[in-house]
C-alpha cells in the first residue's frame, strides 16, 4: 500500500501561505515572464537590474513569515495590553459612535478604502460627491464661503491657517502671529514648528490684550477654548481687521451645531477636526481636518478643493479644482507642501452628517450639552468652583483635591484631563451617559453627595441655561440640502453608500498602475485590527500606562522598519509622505544649528524630483538649487558635484528619490551621497519608491541620513481615495535627537524641546497595525519576494509595451526598476492623440490610468506592483495594444482625427442609450473594445469633464436641487 502524507509537518502547516496570497504572479506565471525577459530566475533578474554596489550581502534581520491566524492572535494579545477607559480628556479628541452602516460599508469596505486620489474624476464621481457633501457640511457649520477637501489634522490645519494669513494679510510688513494661550497645546506646538524656519514671530498669550500691543498679520483663537470657555470674539475680530490682519478660529465641529458660526462673528479662516463626526479616536488618527475661508482667499487655500464642472454632454460632473497637485506645479513657490487629504475619514464624517441629518445632529449636540450642564450644575451646587462659566461640552474644575479626584476617576475607569495640581478638565461626548455623570459626582464629591440627576435635569428644563451665552446661540439653519435630509433609515443610507461606491474604480475592480504611488494589495488580515476597540477607542493623550499595547506595537514596528531600512531611529509622527519630508528637513536644519552651521540652507534637488521635495524645502527655509539629469534620466553627477562644491559652505542637504522618479536605479548613488557628505551636507532620500528597495538594499546603507517611508505605499496602508497616509522617517543616530517631539505626551529619545509636526505624538497611530501585520505576515523572505516580483512585473510590462510605446528611461541591461515611463510625445506629434486621450480611453477597458505627465510631460508612468497577476498585466497590455491600433488608424486617416474612440473617451451608458449615435465607429467599439468586457464591464458614470469650465466657474458645495432637476 503506498505511503501517505510524506510531506513533513513544517510544510503542511503552511506558515508562509500569505506570501503567495500577497504576490500576484504564481510560480508558473513568474517563470513565463522571466522567459519573456530572457532571465532564468528572479535572482538573475535582480542581478541584471540592481547595481551590485548597493545590494545587501545578507538577508534583512526579520523573523520568518507567519500565518494570518497566528499573527492576528498575537496582535490581539498586544492590543489587550491597552486599557480602554472612558475618555473625558477632550483637547480636540472625543469618543464617538460610528454608525454601523458606515463602519461596515465604508470604513471596512475595500470599495471605499482601496480607491486612489480622484485625479481621474470620470471614474471617481462617488468619492467626489461625498467630499462635496463634506465641503458643504463645513461651509454650513463654519459660516464661510469656501472649504477644502480636508487636511491631515487640526494642528497641521492651524499651521496652514497661519501661512495663509501671511500671504493674504494686507499688513504686508507685519511678521507677528498672535496665538491665544487657550488654544490646544498641540496646535500651538505645530504652529511654532512651522513658524521658526519661516521667520515668523509667534506670540502666545491673552490675545485680547496682545492685539493692542502688536501689529500682527494674523490672530488665532480656539472656539470653544481648550478649557471650555465660549467667548464672543466680535470685538477682537474688529480690532484684528482694523490692523489689516486676518482672524483664525480653531473650532469644534459638534459645538458648531449649537454655536453661532465663526464666519458670522467675522472670522476669516476656520478649521478643526471632523473626528467626532463618527471617526474613532484611534490614538490620534487618522482624522480629517476641515479648513474653510473666504472666497477672496481661494487661491491660497492649502490642499484640494472639489468643484463642479460639466462633461461633454453638458451634464454636471465633479472634479478636483485649482489646487490639484499644486505643489507639483509650483514646486518651491507652492503655498503648501500638502500632498494628501484624509478622504476616507472626511467621507465618514460627511456620511455621519448625511445619516443623522440636521435634526439628528442637533439632538446629539443638545444631549452632550445637557449632560455637561447637569454635571456642572451638580458640582456647583456642592461648592465646586468652575474656572469657566460658559461651555458647550467642557468644564474646568478648580479643586484643592484635584489629584485625589483624578485618581478616583482613574479607579472608576474614567480619564480626566490633568491640567495642574489644582485643576481638572472634563469633556463630555456622544458616548457620555447618566451613569458616567453619576460616577463623576462620586469621584469628585464622594459617595454621599445626594445629587439627583433627574431633578437637576428637570430644573434645567424648566429654567433654561446660560452656559451658552445668548449672543453665541446658533440661529442660522444648517444642512438644508436634500442630501442631508433624505437618508435617515438604514435601508436608504445603505443604498446611497452603494450608489456612490458603484461610481468609482478601486482595487476591487482592476489594477491601478500608478507610477510612484504603489497601489498594492491591502489585505483583509492587515485591515481587521484597525477597528478593534483596543486600538480605535484610545485617546492619544491617555496615560502611558494605559497604552502599553500601542507602545509595544509602535516599538515593534520601529524595529521592523529599522531592520528594513538600516536606520538607527524612527520618528512615527509625520502622517503623510510630504510631512515626512518636512519633518526630515527640520531635523537636518536643527542638526546644522546645533553644530554652529545654522547658515547652511542650500538644498540640492534633481530636476526629476517629486514636486513636494522643493515645496518641503521651502517650508524648511532652504534655498533650492536644481541639479541636472542626463539623457538617460540619471542625476548628472558632474553637475551635482559642481554645485555641491560651489555651495559647500552653505550646503544643507540633497533630496533624492531612489530608485529615481524616472524609474531606474542610479548606478552612482553611493558616489552622489559621498559628494554631498564631503561638502558638509546631509542626504535626504525620498521613500516614495522604497518598494523597489525592501530586502534588496537599504537607504541608510547606501548613504542616506534620513528618509521617509510611505506606509500607505510600500507597507500596505490603503490610499482611501486620497488619504489616510503615514510618512514616518528613519534617521541615522546623529539626527535622532533632532526629530519631532510632543508637548502633551513626551516621546523618549528626541530632545524634549523639539516641537511637534502633527497633532498626535505618533501621528495616525490606529493604522500602524496594518503595516505591522504586513511585515509580520511576509517575514524577511516574503518582503524580498515582493520586491523581486514588483521589479519582475514592471520589466514584463516594459518589455511587452516597448514595441509600440517607447520606454523613456532604462537602467543597466535595459531594465527598469519597479515602474516604467512610456513616452506618448512621438505618437502625439504623429497623430494628435494625447496622453490624456489614452488615459480616458483606458477607462473604457475598466482601468484607472497610470500617472499622467509626471515626472515628464506627455508621458504615462506605470507601476504594476507585486500584487498583480500576469493575467491582469496581460489584460492591461491588451488594452494598450488596442489603443495603439486605434492611434495608428488616426495616424493613417482611417478614422477621423477629432471624432474617434480616443478623443471621445470615456464612453458612458448615456452614450449607449443615445438614439442619435452618429459617430464613425460602432457602439460595440466604443463600450466593449475588448471581448472580456462583455462579461465584466465597469461603466464611467460621466463623460470627459471640462476642466477649464470648472476652474472658470468655481463652485464647491452641493449642487442646488434645481440644477439636478434641469
Amino acid at each position: 500500500m503506498p505511503a501517505q502524507n510524506q510531506a513533513p509537518l513544517s510544510v503542511l502547516e503552511q506558515k508562509d501561505a500569505f506570501i503567495a496570497r500577497h504576490i500576484g504572479p504564481s510560480a508558473e506565471e513568474q517563470q513565463a515572464m522571466l522567459q519573456e525577459l530572457g532571465a532564468e530566475s528572479l535572482d538573475q533578474l535582480i542581478e541584471q537590474t540592481v547595481p551590485e554596489s548597493i545590494q545587501l550581502e545578507s538577508p534583512i534581520d526579520l523573523p520568518g513569515s507567519r500565518s494570518e491566524d497566528e499573527v492576528l492572535a498575537y496582535l490581539k494579545s498586544v492590543a489587550q495590553k491597552n486599557k480602554v477607559n472612558t475618555s473625558m480628556i477632550g483637547m480636540g479628541y472625543t469618543d464617538t459612535i460610528v454608525p454601523n452602516v458606515i463602519l461596515r460599508n465604508v470604513m471596512e469596505n475595500p470599495g471605499w478604502y482601496t480607491a486612489y486620489t480622484p485625479y481621474q474624476p470620470e471614474v471617481a464621481q462617488g468619492r467626489l460627491e461625498s467630499i462635496l457633501n463634506f465641503q458643504t457640511m463645513v461651509l454650513d457649520l463654519t459660516g464661510l464661503d469656501l472649504a477644502n477637501a480636508s487636511l491631515l489634522d487640526e494642528s497641521t490645519a492651524a499651521s496652514e491657517a497661519m501661512t495663509l494669513c501671511k500671504r493674504m494679510s494686507k499688513a504686508k510688513k507685519a511678521n507677528v502671529f498672535l496665538v491665544d494661550e487657550n488654544v490646544h497645546p498641540q496646535n500651538i506646538s505645530v504652529i511654532e514648528t512651522r513658524a521658526e524656519p519661516l521667520g515668523y514671530e509667534v506670540i502666545v498669550g491673552n490675545v485680547a490684550e496682545l492685539i493692542d500691543q502688536h501689529d500682527p498679520f494674523g490672530v488665532l483663537v480656539q472656539y470653544p477654548t481648550t478649557f471650555g470657555d465660549l467667548n464672543d470674539y466680535t470685538d477682537l475680530i474688529e480690532k484684528t481687521h482694523a490692523k489689516k490682519a486676518l482672524f483664525c478660529a480653531a473650532t469644534d465641529i459638534m459645538a458648531l451645531v449649537s454655536l453661532k458660526s465663526p464666519g458670522e462673528l467675522g472670522a476669516d479662516v476656520v478649521f478643526g477636526s471632523a473626528q467626532r463626526f463618527g471617526v474613532p479616536m484611534g490614538y490620534g488618527g487618522p482624522h480629517a481636518a476641515f479648513f474653510a475661508t473666504r472666497d477672496a482667499y481661494k487661491r491660497s487655500v492649502p490642499g484640494r478643493i472639489i468643484g463642479v464642472s460639466v462633461d461633454t454632454r453638458g451634464n454636471k460632473a465633479l472634479r478636483m479644482a485649482m489646487q490639484t497637485r499644486e505643489q507639483h506645479i509650483r514646486r518651491e513657490k507652492a503655498t503648501s507642501n500638502i500632498c494628501t487629504a484624509q478622504v476616507l475619514l472626511a467621507n465618514m464624517a460627511a456620511f455621519y452628517a448625511v445619516y443623522h441629518g440636521p435634526e439628528g445632529l442637533k439632538t446629539i449636540a443638545n444631549r452632550i450639552h445637557r449632560l455637561t450642564d447637569i454635571l456642572a450644575t451638580g458640582l456647583q451646587s456642592k461648592g465646586v468652583e468652575l474656572a469657566n462659566n460658559t461651555w458647550f461640552d467642557t468644564i474646568t474644575l478648580n479643586l484643592d483635591n484635584a489629584d485625589q479626584a483624578y485618581q478616583n476617576a482613574l479607579d472608576a475607569g474614567i480619564n480626566l484631563r490633568k491640567i495642574s495640581d489644582k485643576q481638572l478638565g472634563i469633556t463630555c461626548d456622544e458616548c457620555t451617559n447618566r451613569d458616567v455623570i453619576n460616577t463623576l459626582w462620586n469621584c469628585i464629591l464622594g459617595d454621599g453627595h445626594g445629587l439627583d440627576l433627574e431633578a437637576i435635569d428637570a430644573e434645567i428644563t424648566a429654567n433654561g441655561t446660560s452656559s451658552i451665552p445668548a449672543s453665541l446661540v446658533r440661529e442660522s439653519e444648517i444642512l438644508q440640502h436634500p442630501v442631508f435630509n433624505s437618508y435617515h433609515s438604514e435601508t436608504e443610507m445603505l443604498r446611497y453608500l452603494k450608489q456612490l461606491e458603484n461610481k468609482d474604480v478601486s482595487l476591487v475592480h482592476s489594477m491601478i498602475a500608478l507610477g510612484s504611488c504603489t497601489m498594492k494589495l491591502n489585505a483583509t488580515a492587515e485591515m481587521i485590527p484597525v477597528t478593534w476597540p483596543e486600538f480605535g477607542q484610545m485617546h492619544p493623550f491617555a496615560p502611558m500606562d494605559q497604552a502599553q499595547g500601542y507602545k509595544q506595537l509602535i516599538t515593534e514596528l520601529e524595529d521592523q522598519l529599522k531592520a528594513i531600512t538600516g536606520f538607527d531611529a524612527i520618528c512615527m509622527q509625520p502622517n503623510s509622505g510630504a510631512q515626512g519630508e518636512y519633518a526630515g528637513l527640520i531635523a537636518i536644519r536643527k542638526f546644522h544649528q546645533a553644530n554652529g552651521d545654522g547658515h547652511r540652507n542650500i538644498c540640492l534637488i534633481p530636476t526629476s524630483a517629486h514636486g513636494t521635495n522643493p515645496a518641503s524645502a521651502a517650508l524648511a527655509d532652504m534655498k533650492v538649487v536644481l541639479t541636472a539629469c542626463d539623457e538617460n534620466g540619471n542625476v548628472d553627477v558632474a553637475d551635482l558635484r559642481t554645485k555641491a562644491e560651489q555651495h559647500k559652505d552653505d550646503l544643507s542637504c540633497l533630496m533624492i528619490t531612489y530608485p529615481s522618479t524616472h524609474g531606474v536605479y542610479e548606478e552612482d548613488i553611493r558616489e552622489i551621497c559621498q559628494i554631498v557628505h564631503d561638502n558638509g551636507g546631509q542626504v535626504y532620500m525620498d521613500g516614495a519608491n522604497l518598494n523597489a528597495q525592501v530586502a534588496i538594499s537599504q537607504p541608510a546603507e547606501i548613504g542616506a541620513d534620513v528618509s521617509h517611508m510611505n506606509l500607505h505605499k510600500t507597507f500596505c496602508i490603503p490610499h482611501g481615495g486620497g488619504g489616510p497616509g503615514m510618512g514616518p522617517i528613519g534617521v541615522k543616530a546623529h539626527l535622532a535627537p533632532f526629530v519631532a517631539n510632543h508637548p502633551v505626551q513626551q516621546i523618549e529619545g528626541p530632545n524634549p524641546e523639539n516641537g511637534a509636526v502633527s497633532a498626535a505624538p505618533w501621528g495616525s497611530a490606529s493604522i500602524l497595525p496594518i503595516s505591522w501585520v504586513y511585515i509580520a505576515l511576509m517575514g524577511g523572505e516574503g518582503l524580498r519576494a515582493a520586491t523581486e516580483n514588483a521589479i519582475l512585473n514592471a520589466n514584463y510590462l516594459s518589455k511587452k509595451l516597448s514595441a509600440d510605446f517607447p520606454v523613456l528611461y532604462t537602467g543597466r541591461n535595459d531594465r527598469v526598476a519597479h515602474e516604467c515611463i512610456i513616452d506618448m510625445r512621438p505618437l502625439k506629434e504623429a497623430s494628435g492623440i494625447t496622453e490624456e486621450d489614452v488615459a480616458k480611453r483606458l477607462m473604457d477597458f475598466g482601468f484607472h490610468a497610470p500617472t499622467m505627465s509626471f515626472p515628464v510631460a506627455g508621458t504615462l508612468m506605470i507601476e504594476p506592483t507585486e500584487s498583480e497577476s500576469k493575467a491582469e498585466l496581460d489584460r492591461f497590455i491588451e488594452a494598450m495594444n488596442i489603443i495603439r491600433e486605434e492611434i495608428r488608424q488616426v495616424q493613417e486617416g482611417e478614422i477621423d482625427a477629432d471624432n474617434n474612440p480616443l478623443r471621445n473617451a470615456p464612453h458612458t451608458m448615456a452614450d449607449i442609450i443615445d438614439g442619435n449615435w452618429d459617430r464613425p465607429y460602432t457602439l460595440e467599439k466604443a463600450a466593449f473594445p475588448a471581448e472580456h468586457l462583455k462579461a465584466n464591464k465597469v461603466w464611467p458614470t460621466v463623460n470627459r469633464i471640462d476642466n477649464v469650465y470648472g476652474d472658470r466657474n468655481l463652485f464647491c458645495s452641493c449642487i442646488p436641487v434645481e440644477d439636478y432637476a434641469e
